[in-house]
């Protein structure tokens, strides 16, 4: 890490999720007083109870936060004033699959009213190239009456959790880090240079939002393409995850993908899109590469609910009035991030086809999941009493010999399981 001036020492993170938290919980270690603020109330009451619903910040840590007195979670924009930097890491979905940045609006234009000459504003949603400076700036130049570059500083640093991952946390993952001119560049690298171990600076927003595109996009393209060889293989007959295995001993050349029963979270289903988005407005041209990777995952949930279907069928059972009792709602293991996970889709299908939809999943946080289906308890009655189990996200807390043994017949879309009760996507 670099040796820099002292970082501004008041920091506002806006959004307290699985991005959000785990910065103010780095920022509060290092030294920074910290104002955490999110819109969900039910959040805000839990983590002032030092109840976190973030695996990658235990109970322990955010109360060690608490207790420092230099973490202050809040709803309130009033709580932000007297500031030195902000960290925006508001959501960013589709809406009609097209861009929403209603978040990042509202989040900025309330930001704006406590800017102050010498402060420093950087989003770190995801976003298409040219938010920063397009949007963001002349929000916060409106509503502050300031000048961006001359009285204030702007930069953008896409995120780059990875939620469960041990591994590479927010600390040790290097931080990817832009302005809209070169004191904001620097500004912008001193404040993460306090938060992680390595900075990377590259020459504007632009650059930086497109890197974080590229990213996503990269692992949304591979992962259709082992998802449709999945489809197709089964067909044919073949084992695609053995082949998988085989190819993966291969130590040039190739990087394992696995299939799934679509994709979820923020970024797969979201990200590319928003590329494909500003290429389609700006250059008249279709981006279709996304687009075939968008069209391939986003029917992997019809497919798994169609395989479903035939399982059931083998059974001489319906899939209405069937009890369907779902592993998993969250996008991947070990995390509670339920945004677009595929296995929304799925209960959404099943429900109406008439299924019973149970679900068990200690991550989810239950007001956070659709109505249509009941959470459970995993138990030896439960899964005797489910036509079906289908493994959709396979967390390590369940308790798989229990499932195996008492399942009648079991669907894993992620490989977990063997036995002759099993069949995979």
């Amino acid at each position: 890490m670099s040796t820099v001036a002292k970082s501004p020492g008041r920091l506002v993170v806006v959004g307290q999720g699985f991005v959000g938290l785990p910065i103010a919980m780095r920022a509060v270690e290092v030294g920074f007083d910290v104002v955490g603020v999110d819109v969900d109330v039910v959040r805000v009451w839990s983590l002032r109870d030092g109840r976190s619903y973030v695996e990658d910040v235990t109970d322990d840590e955010l109360k060690r936060a608490l207790s420092s007195g230099r973490y202050r979670p809040t709803d309130d924009y009033a709580d932000v004033e007297g500031f030195d930097a902000a960290i925006i890491t508001v959501p960013t979905p589709l809406r009609d699959s097209s861009p929403d940045l209603s978040f990042i609006e509202a989040a900025t234009s309330s930001i704006a009213q406590h800017v102050r000459p010498g402060v420093t504003v950087v989003l770190e949603s995801t976003t298409y190239p040219g938010t920063t400076e397009e949007l963001v700036v002349p929000l916060l130049e409106k509503g502050s009456g300031l000048s961006a570059g001359q009285d204030f500083l702007v930069g953008y640093s896409p995120e780059r959790i990875d939620p469960g991952n041990t591994r590479w946390r927010f600390a040790n993952t290097p931080k990817v880090v832009s302005g809209v001119d070169s004191r904001s560049l620097a500004a912008v690298r001193r404040l993460y240079d306090r938060l992680v171990e390595q900075t990377v600076p590259v020459t504007t927003p632009k650059e930086a939002e497109l890197a974080k595109l590229l990213e996503n996009t990269f692992r949304h393209v591979n992962i259709a393409l082992v998802n449709e060889l999945a489809v197709f293989a089964h067909q044919l007959g073949v084992d695609i995850w053995e082949a998988i295995d085989a190819a993966t001993t291969k130590p040039f050349g190739f990087m394992r993908f696995t299939p799934g029963p679509g994709v979820g979270g923020h970024c797969l289903p979201v990200d590319p899109t928003y590329l494909s988005w500003r290429v389609r407005r700006d250059l008249k041209r279709d981006f279709r590469f996304v687009s075939l990777a968008n069209d391939v995952n986003d029917h992997m949930p019809d497919y798994v609910v169609q395989r479903l279907g035939a399982s059931l069928n083998r059974m001489r059972k319906p899939v209405n009035d069937s009890t369907v009792l779902l592993l998993g709602l969250a996008y991947k293991p070990n995390t509670g991030d339920i945004r677009e996970s595929p296995a929304l889709r799925i209960t959404e299908l099943l429900t109406e086809q008439g299924a019973n939809v149970q679900a068990v999943d200690s991550h989810v946080e239950p007001h956070r999941c659709p109505s249509t289906v009941k959470l459970v308890e995993l138990s030896c009655q439960v899964v005797r009493d489910a036509d079906a189990v289908v493994l959709l996200t396979d967390h390590d807390d369940v308790d798989y010999t229990l499932v195996q043994r008492n399942a009648t017949a079991i669907l894993d879309t992620r490989r977990r399981l063997s036995g002759a009760n099993v069949e995979y996507l």
